[in-house]
């Protein structure tokens, strides 16, 4: 059995990590914006342009397109495709939630450890999680051609675990479009994630990673 872990919301704080540089590069232009609402227009932009694409394309071009209409939207004047870079460039900074470090190792000890992503190999090479985990179980959107909440991202994902996954969800999102996929769920709650309401619950949550090893036995 596999256990795959959102990237960006179970195991990284992105919201924290994006907003901050977000808001230095508001702060360098003048603009007068707060970077969490940067990152929060930015990434509900981003979520749509993931799960409206028809064709794959790399996750950094969803960045850039988000951030460009962004901009537009916000009556902002600043090279979007640059600030793009940038922002993805600082991921190696964006913080882990306080248990990552001490529990995820622990949770590898007793069972096979992944990360199931909407992201580019390259992107999560610079995390800080890349070094808790073997390349072997990275199951990203580029090495699956496909995007969460879609179900072929999941469907996927458990083929490349042998038939036996369990996907540790935060976001609302990743828990409808996994559990609708087929997909055996444990809702990881983090501080600014809320479920779904129009979405199925999974019959198993936990407050924490030490909560998620607890579960899962």
């Amino acid at each position: 059995m596999l256990v795959t872990f959102d990237l960006f919301s179970a195991l990284i704080d992105s919201r924290t990590g994006a907003a901050r540089i977000l808001a230095v590069i508001s702060a360098e232009r003048g603009w007068g914006i707060d970077g969490g609402r940067l990152q929060d227009e930015w990434d509900r932009r981003n979520k749509a342009s993931q799960r409206d694409e028809p064709e794959w394309i790399p996750f950094a071009e969803h960045c850039r397109r988000s951030l460009a209409a962004t901009y537009d939207e916000l009556g902002l004047t600043g090279p979007a495709n640059v600030d793009a870079v940038m922002l993805l460039g600082s991921v190696a900074g964006w913080p882990l939630w306080p248990d990552v470090v001490r529990e995820l190792p622990a949770i590898a000890g007793d069972h096979r450890v992944g990360i199931l992503s909407n992201v580019d190999d390259d992107v999560f090479a610079r995390t800080k999680v890349a070094r808790l985990l073997d390349d072997d179980v990275v199951l990203t959107s580029e090495r699956l051609r496909a995007y969460k909440p879609g179900a072929d991202i999941y469907r996927r994902a458990r083929e490349r675990a042998g038939g036996e996954l369990v996907h540790v969800a935060t976001s609302g999102r990743d828990v409808r479009g996994a559990m609708e996929a087929g997909i055996d769920v444990i809702r990881l709650r983090r501080r600014g994630h809320d479920p779904d309401p129009a979405g199925p619950r999974p019959g198993r949550e936990a407050a924490d990673l030490a909560g998620v090893r607890r579960l899962l036995g």
